[in-house]
């Protein structure tokens, strides 16, 4: 019989371990920066143990936000611009991991493997593109092979595609570790990730993995962010100064709703692609509202969130004991959370840190997790989801 290759070999000796530690990666479509959490697993599916041993955003200078930004969530981008970003953000992402391992004082010879969401450029599920030849798809870059080679360490990336192969749309992709992590017996709870896009996993007291779900609800912070780099030279609403200081403007609030996206049912997913400036523009064009004050225009967009949140939960979810815990940079929105509590009066609203996850660390920790399940798991039927396994493996050497 042969022996396993090198590489094969250390994969296996990875997989077998009963303690793991890793890093996940996130870089979201607020083009932030990138999220770094270092995680311990041990065991995996139900049995898993999770830990988080540090954890860090390293910010990105806006020379970087603006070469992602000529071609994130464009019909129609440069070509050589999108295969030299694939390339280099896998590198620069391994740059960051190696500064923040040595601010950690962590060797890289530690970690067992990276697992990596890339950083989005385009999100195109059917329902939306309508091209009857053509099937779901995403488009994740930040090259797994550069990430390796750069840090030395096994990478695990691209997982949407398995789960668009297997009839998902790619997304939301929180379902796994939610379920696995935030799931208690007895309570019904809602795990709401408000980033760029609000998405959540409805988690119900009775455990029955047929009745969860896990889909996008509308815009998170993509709106409100966009109009504050418009209009404030700011990247976003911080504290809701802005919307604090706006009124919310009815005509353009409904007519925000007026996209047949709020009435398909779920699960579903979306993208800045859907909610940009140009959706704003065309609302404002129909409700005659284009010359409103911009704080009012910052305002309205944040209740929009909140109300389609709130909107969301009412006509899917009729319990009313549910638990809310929230993550993402939506959850330090005090006009949203606000909103959320007073329209939702019988839920308990807290953030994720009530379960021991660091809500800002929470979809990096979700893709470590992830990485843990490539590695040593198997797949789990979750409602109508895809039962698979996710993941492109990338090795040093």
């Amino acid at each position: 019989m042969l022996a396993l290759n090198t590489n094969l070999q250390k994969l296996v000796n990875i997989a077998q371990k009963d303690e793991k530690l890793c890093i996940g990666l996130m870089s979201g479509t607020s083009l932030d920066g990138l999220d770094i959490a270092l995680c311990r697993f041990t065991g995996n599916g139900l049995q898993t143990q999770f830990s988080l041993v540090n954890f860090t955003t390293i910010p990105y200078a806006d020379s970087f936000k603006r070469e992602v930004q000529q071609v994130f969530a464009k019909k129609e981008a440069s070509l050589e611009k999108v295969c030299l970003l694939n390339a280099y953000i896998g590198s620069f992402h391994g740059d960051l991991i190696l500064q923040a391992l040595a601010e950690w004082k962590i060797n890289p010879t530690e970690i067992d493997f990276i697992a990596s969401h890339g950083q989005t450029i385009y999100h195109a599920p059917k329902r939306l593109h309508q091209l009857k030849d053509y099937p779901n798809a995403t488009l994740q870059i930040g090259d797994g092979d550069h990430l390796a080679v750069k840090t030395g360490i096994l990478a695990i990336s691209d997982f949407r595609q398995k789960h668009i192969v297997a009839g998902g749309e790619g997304a939301p992709l929180a379902l796994y570790g939610d379920v696995l992590l935030g799931s208690k017996p007895g309570e019904n709870r809602i795990l709401l990730n408000i980033g760029g896009i609000a998405n959540l996993t409805w988690l119900p007291a009775d455990g029955n993995y047929a009745d969860v779900l896990c889909t996008d609800i509308g815009p998170g912070n993509t709106l409100i962010d966009a109009a504050c780099r418009k209009y404030y030279n700011q990247p976003y609403d911080k504290d809701s100064k802005i919307a604090l200081s706006g009124s919310v403007n009815e005509p353009l609030l409904e007519a925000l709703f007026v996209h047949p996206f709020f009435r398909e049912a779920a699960p579903k997913t979306t993208g800045p692609e859907l909610f940009g400036m140009a959706f704003v523009d065309e609302a404002q064009l129909m409700s005659g509202t284009a010359a409103i004050p911009n704080e009012d225009l910052v305002c309205t967009l944040s209740a929009f969130t909140a109300q389609s949140i709130t909107q969301f939960i009412q006509q899917n979810f009729k319990a009313d004991d549910i638990k809310i815990f929230t993550s993402g940079g939506g959850a330090r929105n005090p006009y949203i959370i606000d909103q959320l509590k007073k329209k939702l009066p019988t839920s308990v609203i807290k953030d994720t840190a009530e379960l021991g996850i660091n809500p800002d660390a929470k979809e990096a920790i979700l893709f470590a997790l992830l990485g843990n399940e490539a590695l040593c798991g198997e797949p789990i039927a979750i409602g109508n989801n895809p039962a698979v396994l996710m993941g492109k493996f990338s090795f040093p050497l």
